[in-house]
């Protein structure tokens, strides 16, 4: 029987008979395969296996010796072979498939295609035999979706939707629901759980087999449009990010491949911690950087106070640039004489004057315009020649452009614009900086940003991070950004509304994941709201979801963090933890470091990772008393191991980072390292939320009163 398969093709289904349904747990494996579900699948699991061996087996064995053109052409076709082996890796501690569906009905008009009654393996990637029929279908299939949306209220033609469960790569578990049996009462999936609440150990995860319905909307979102996630700690934000990212290179991959993806994210640290997310769903194009990598015009050896880094960061100062940049542009005073032969071509000055306004008012780049004006002046000069009884073409028109006589009457009409040097002018020059700002910035704003001392050049200048953004807005003035087709911004609330221009020009012709949480940014400049922050990256029809369900966090510590959102984020809803496991939360007074370390070693006898978070300036003493005590510990992002599970984490780089113990040290100290209160309690909000299972404050000083 010939269906449409959930990738698109067709090809014969195979339907095996419907396995014995049975409740969670682990059963002994039986003698009889026959009489034992969980060996069934276990047998399927193997077959998979084997089948996505074969797969890998087939794409090494391909001989391109014969056909490709030319080297070009065999070196592009090696390296897309090379990266479709690397896809087709089995990762021997991550589960191939992690559900499965069972539906009712054959396809009709109200039938999801190519659910004829038929059973699927729900997995991270497509799995064939050898026959090209499915063996694991891949998470993003439109077949696949209502094991994320599927429910009692509305099971979607699903009759029986099952979990399974692993230890390490070995399938030891299997959990049932009859969605279509009204007998069966709807209950909490202890599997989802379990997965929920693993112990962390290395780095971030998919989340492929414990997707909920309001993130799996959020993740199967087109392409077309911009969406802005605003989701407290633990809701999976993050998460849902990269999956939006694997979902849409899925459904849009040709268009992807030609256009480019880009996952930005807050410090290295963070990068390192998300990197594996997509390698381990198959995906391994997606580029990472921070902001700062986009930037990276200049050497950035210097620091800005608040104040300064405050108005660099406004959206002011792209004004204040575009008139810099425009001032260059001089208008003509005398004609262009063209010698051609014994011919001379005169394009008077009123007439320059006419071609340079009308490239000022069509609003094209500098670069751009500057390109065009020797076009525009030869093609002045042919419409002389052509008036005289001459048939010039297009080769007398670029020899016209090169002329000596009209290279010269653009560069003096039109320079070239350096953009560093321009901002470096801006920065250092009082009158320069005073005739450009005006009407935008005010006279102690000025002051504000201008260097106190002067500088030879760019190269010895101590450029600060906000300077670099300021070279690449006038960058982007002279000469266009390349667009990618998507772009994911993680922890978007600490931007300036500088840097949201600078990542909103990387993504002018596609669409942008924004995800964030307004009650953690830690900036002065901080994300007041996401209209406005959409507004500045340039997508004011960006879609703005709210995920306020919480599965990492416990409920006894998001309760005791979320005390603070009346003073850092007023009407923001409190995450709600769905976490059956209240989890492990204590407040202990100490009077030394040692009851720091004592803490520590205490949680490392669980299992899992632990985080140490204190203020920055706490961290040497921190150091020195772990190695005292001869207990090994990692800097944030290095991966943790069985034999080293305990991170020193400064506070600053807490972000987005998640341990399953945490011992904060020093509230009141981590909320003094800020330049402002407002921002030191954001930043205790942040390093409060980092534990999966448990959390131990420790204090010596008295607690914030926010917190007390």
């Amino acid at each position: 029987m010939e269906r449409r398969r959930p990738d698109g093709n067709r090809s014969a289904y195979r339907n095996p008979a419907t396995p014995t349904p049975q409740a969670f747990g682990g059963t002994p494996l039986s003698t009889h395969v026959d009489d034992d579900p969980l060996a069934r699948e276990r047998t399927h699991l193997a077959d998979s296996r084997a089948a996505l061996r074969a797969m890998r087996e087939d794409v090494e064995s391909l001989d391109i010796k014969d056909v490709t053109a030319n080297w070009v052409n065999a070196e592009v076709l090696a390296r897309q072979i090379d990266e479709r082996i690397k896809a087709l890796a089995d990762l021997s501690d991550t589960p191939l498939f992690f559900g499965r569906l069972d539906y009712l009905h054959a396809p009709g008009a109200d039938r999801a295609e190519g659910a004829g009654g038929e059973r699927f393996y729900i997995g991270r990637r497509h799995v064939h035999d050898h026959d090209g029929d499915p063996m694991v279908i891949d998470w993003r299939a439109p077949v696949s979706q209502p094991f994320y949306r599927a429910s009692k209220k509305d099971p979607l033609d699903v009759g029986l939707r099952r979990r399974f469960g692993y230890t390490g790569g070995d399938l030891t578990a299997y959990e049932d629901e009859h969605l279509s049996d009204p007998a069966e009462a709807t209950r909490t999936s202890k599997l989802l759980q379990q997965e929920i609440e693993r112990p962390r150990v290395g780095p971030m995860r998919d989340i492929v087999a414990t997707i909920q319905p309001e993130q799996d909307e959020i993740v199967r979102s087109g392409l077309g449009g911009t969406v802005c996630v605003q989701g407290g700690p633990g809701t999976g934000k993050t998460a849902v990010g990269l999956h939006r990212v694997a979902y849409l290179l899925y459904a849009h991959r040709e268009r992807l491949a030609r256009t480019g993806t880009l996952v930005i994210g807050p410090n290295k640290s963070f990068l390192h911690y998300i990197e594996q997310v997509l390698p381990a769903l198959g995906e391994l194009t997606v580029k990472q950087a921070t902001v700062d990598d986009l930037v990276a015009h200049v050497e950035v050896r210097g620091t800005d106070d608040a104040p300064a880094a405050i108005i660099k960061g406004d959206a002011r100062m792209a004004e204040v640039l575009r008139k810099a940049v425009q001032s260059h542009v001089t208008l003509p005073t005398e004609q262009v004489v063209v010698v051609r032969g014994s011919r001379r071509w005169r394009v008077p000055a009123y007439e320059l004057e006419g071609i340079v306004r009308e490239l000022l008012e069509r609003g094209i780049r500098y670069g751009a315009a500057r390109e065009a004006l020797p076009q525009r002046i030869a093609h002045a000069v042919l419409v002389q020649m052509e008036r005289s009884g001459e048939a010039p073409d297009d080769r007398v028109q670029d020899a016209v452009a090169r002329n000596a006589a009209v290279k010269a009457a653009v560069k003096q009409m039109w320079p070239p614009v350096d953009p560093a040097k321009l901002v470096l002018r801006l920065l250092t020059d009082a009158d320069f900086l005073a005739v450009h700002a005006d009407g935008v910035l005010t006279e102690d704003e000025q002051k504000t940003i201008l260097w106190a001392k002067p500088v030879r050049s760019v190269k010895s200048a101590k450029w600060a991070p906000a300077d670099a953004v300021l070279i690449d807005e006038t960058t982007d003035l002279v000469q266009r950004t390349h667009s990618l087709g998507h772009v994911v911004l993680d922890e978007a609330q600490d931007l300036s509304p500088m840097q949201y221009r600078a990542v909103g020009r990387r993504c002018t012709t596609g669409s942008a994941t924004v995800l964030g949480d307004l009650a953690q940014g830690t900036t002065p400049w901080a994300t007041r709201s996401w209209d406005e922050a959409l507004t500045h990256l340039g997508k004011t029809d960006g879609v703005i979801e709210e995920l306020t369900a919480g599965f990492r966090v416990p409920t006894d510590v998001i309760t005791y963090a979320s005390r603070l959102l009346p003073h850092i984020a007023p009407g923001l809803t409190p995450v709600a933890s769905v976490r059956e496991n209240p989890g492990f939360f204590d407040l202990r007074p100490i009077t030394d470091t040692a009851e720091v370390v004592a803490a520590c070693e205490e949680l490392l006898r669980n299992e899992g990772s632990t985080g140490l978070i204190a203020a920055d300036a706490r961290i040497p003493a921190l150091a020195e008393a772990l190695s005292a005590a001869g207990i090994g510990h990692l800097a944030p992002g290095e991966e943790t191991t069985h034999s080293t599970r305990l991170t020193l984490v400064p506070a600053s780089l807490a972000k987005g980072l998640e341990y399953d113990y945490v011992v904060l040290d020093e509230p009141r100290a981590v909320v003094d390292g800020e330049p402002d209160e407002r921002t030191g309690l954001r930043r205790l909000y942040v390093a409060l939320t980092r534990a999966v299972s448990g959390l131990i404050v420790t204090h010596a000083a008295p607690l914030p009163p926010q917190i007390a």
